[in-house]
């Protein structure tokens, strides 16, 4: 590499897209799974829901430890507190699953973050943080705990990636070259069981937070977005890229929080955070080098840098797919891409 990644970018992508699994004890794990969750605040509650679209409870936290921890948790509440070992109030840890009867039985569960106080998928306002000894309410409701997230270490292959050589990452992909730099630089690692999951997707919060630990910027106001609270882990950055300009809100007052991030805005985000195209301009000028993103295009100019500066081959093809999800490896070669053409 021209240059060994600075501090900056490393601070950028050890806040993963993902979760990241490390040779930790449980309580690391369920400091990832608390991260992981914190990220759906503001989701919406849906009865019967599984999806950031939507969730109920136990569908919640069924989806962040299948995602974090590929642990899978029975489906309600109540079956979910037959599962893992009990643990007393007093010896909670991040990541353990507490219980509440709110309704004369085992009627809500959420996952416990920290300072006696846990997020789930409440009826009125969606996933949000409360605390456990709430005198109004939950802490008349408190069950009890269950921890799950040790048989998720127990069970998968705990040894971190630091060589680049991930299972599912073979030496011909064309991010294999930017994959392995990161993460030999300690900016990235990947999943359980020695996966990078490349082909996974990048949300428009978390592209929002790393490009932001690259440029550190202080927003002036908090967020106003309709689905970043205030509190939002997010909040800050998503706040101070919508000031710059460099990744904005729909019109409707949303921020897209949990969208996922296309590939046209990845292009575009990066433009705006690193004047890529301005650095390529003579190549901008060309025609179009995709065949589906004419001149007239939106992000034609961002698009078409990136692929003018790509030091990976990842966007060396026909077709730049603009309204595809960005994957994992593609923002790795994207932000691999950007630093070294510097």
């Amino acid at each position: 590499m021209k240059k060994r990644i600075t501090q900056m970018i490393i601070a950028v992508l050890l806040i993963s897209v993902a979760p990241f699994m490390t040779t930790q004890t449980s309580a690391a794990t369920g400091n990832e799974i608390v991260n992981y969750a914190k990220t759906f605040q503001g989701v919406p509650y849906q009865y019967g829901g599984s999806t950031p679209s939507g969730f109920d409870c136990s569908g919640y936290t069924s989806y962040v430890y299948n995602n974090v921890a590929g642990v899978s948790l029975n489906r309600t509440a109540a079956t979910q507190f037959t599962q893992g070992t009990s643990v007393s109030k007093a010896n909670l840890q991040p990541g353990d699953l507490v219980f509440f009867d709110n309704l004369g039985y085992t009627s809500h569960v959420g996952i416990y973050i920290g300072n006696s106080q846990f997020i789930s998928a409440t009826t009125s306002k969606g996933i949000k943080i409360a605390s456990i000894n709430d005198p109004y309410y939950w802490g008349k409701y408190y069950m009890g705990a269950k921890r799950v997230a040790s048989a998720s270490v127990a069970s998968a292959t705990t040894k971190t990636v630091t060589d680049g050589k991930f299972t599912d990452v073979s030496s011909s992909h064309p991010a294999y070259v930017a994959i392995k730099e990161l993460n030999i630089d300690g900016v990235i690692n990947g999943f359980e069981n020695q996966q990078f999951r490349p082909n996974a997707e990048v949300t428009r919060g978390q592209a929002a937070a790393m490009v932001n630990r690259v440029l550190k910027l202080t927003p002036k106001n908090q967020s106003r977005f309709s689905d970043v609270p205030t509190n939002h882990t997010f909040a800050k950055d998503i706040a101070a890229m919508n000031e710059a300009g460099i990744l904005s809100g729909y019109t409707s007052g949303r921020f897209g929080l949990n969208d996922s991030l296309t590939k046209s805005q990845l292009a575009v985000i990066l433009d705006r955070a690193f004047k890529i195209s301005a650095a390529t301009e003579n190549q901008v000028r060309t025609a179009s080098i995709y065949n589906d993103v004419p001149k007239t295009y939106w992000a034609h100019d961002p698009i078409v840098a990136l692929k003018a500066i790509d030091q990976t081959t990842v966007f060396q093809t026909s077709y730049y797919q603009v309204n595809a999800e960005a994957s994992r490896a593609e923002f790795s070669a994207a932000v691999y891409s950007a630093v070294e053409s510097k």
